[in-house]
């Protein structure tokens, strides 16, 4: 097993006391990043921000912990950007002007999402530019900012289709927002396509980090050809790059 496997089975084991039950998948932490107790009082911190009162435009993964923080930026104005649930669907577009007041919540989670948001090719977002923050959950993150999730690699496969395209790079804030028990205290070696964030957000402390290397650019020669046909936006990241 792994050395990031191992971590991932380590968090588990805790995170069970304070997560929040998936309405699919329970407590599957293999195929769900859970909501947790206190993920209102990450997001609260980091709203708090002038990182966050400055952003118009932003990236935020589908984990159940941000589904309220997807609510406040509707609420105040914000645009973001969604991955579907594995990417297999590609991106959502959440804009407030196609959400009505009060049903903001519900455009954060999942199923609202397929409801008050419109799909979106990579062409499209790159059309509408690079992102002022991308936020993201994690199965665990280490102080020195490396972030692990739930071993699939589908965060590193966005940041690498946005640092391709020029969405995101050395410049762009990451904030990830986790459980106290998601957070290790020792550092971990990065694989080749690890992301390091910049802020870690949990209901106790908000923890700023130096950050390491990042990748950049999808790595291609480590994906199937099942993965890539499986996953719309980069069989159109490919067409692009032929183009």
């Amino acid at each position: 097993m792994s050395s990031a496997a191992i971590v991932r089975e380590k968090v588990w084991d805790k995170l069970r006391a304070v997560a929040r039950p998936d309405s699919r998948f329970g407590l599957n932490f293999a195929e769900v990043i859970p909501d947790f107790e206190g993920s209102d009082v990450a997001a609260a911190a980091f709203v708090a921000t002038d990182l966050y009162r400055s952003a118009r435009y932003a990236f935020v993964t589908p984990d159940n912990g941000l589904a309220g923080l997807r609510a406040r930026m509707l609420e105040d104005g914000k645009t973001l950007v969604v991955s579907t649930y594995g990417i297999y669907r590609g991106f959502f577009l959440l804009e407030p002007a196609r959400v009505p007041k009060g049903h903001e919540l519900y455009a954060g989670w999942l199923d609202g999402l397929e409801y008050f948001g419109r799909p979106m090719s990579l062409a499209e977002i790159v059309g509408r530019g690079p992102f002022d923050f991308m936020a993201t959950g994690a199965s665990a993150v280490s102080l020195d900012g490396l972030r692990f999730g739930k071993g699939h690699g589908f965060f590193d496969l966005e940041w690498g289709m946005f640092t391709e395209l020029g969405l995101a790079g050395e410049e762009t804030e990451v904030v990830a927002f986790v459980h106290d028990v998601q957070v290790i205290e020792e550092p971990m070696t990065p694989g080749p396509t690890d992301i390091s964030v910049d802020t870690i957000f949990t209901p106790t402390r908000t923890i700023p980090v130096t950050r390491g290397r990042r990748p950049s650019g999808v790595k291609w020669d480590l994906l199937s050809a099942a993965q890539i046909a499986a996953t719309p936006p980069l069989r159109e990241l490919q067409a692009m790059r032929q183009a």
